[in-house]
């Protein structure tokens, strides 16, 4: 996993996960729909608990390779301490989620067993 390195703009689709937890429940879901709002992305829901690989609540931002540039500095300003984990989205989860995947903050562990099968 690319624990290391600030996103990078190598692929078409990609998709943000901003992780919170109930004390930052109000600032991640602002945070969340300010982005979707001034940058016309797709907003998922609001995750109050763990899904997928995430270790954490999340929600989650789609975007493209057009929004990137724009999108990965205003989330690093915007985000007030809150990791939010950066993947291409390519068709390969497992890769999607470790070469492909990068960090604005702390890095977590994810649950990748649950990829397996893409393996």
């Amino acid at each position: 996993m690319n624990v290391d390195k600030f996103p990078v703009n190598d692929h078409d689709m990609y998709h943000a996960h901003v992780y919170f937890e109930q004390e930052t429940v109000t600032f991640a879901t602002m945070l969340c729909e300010k982005a979707a709002h001034l940058f016309g992305l797709s907003m998922g829901r609001v995750h109050r608990r763990k899904i997928g690989p995430h270790p954490k609540w999340s929600c989650q931002i789609i975007f493209t390779s057009n929004d990137f540039n724009m999108l990965i500095p205003w989330l690093e300003n915007e985000r007030n301490g809150l990791t939010v984990f950066v993947h291409a989205v390519t068709g390969n989860n497992l890769k999607d989620h470790t070469d492909m995947a990068y960090w604005l903050g702390k890095p977590q562990d994810l649950n990748l067993s649950i990829f397996k099968a893409d393996a």
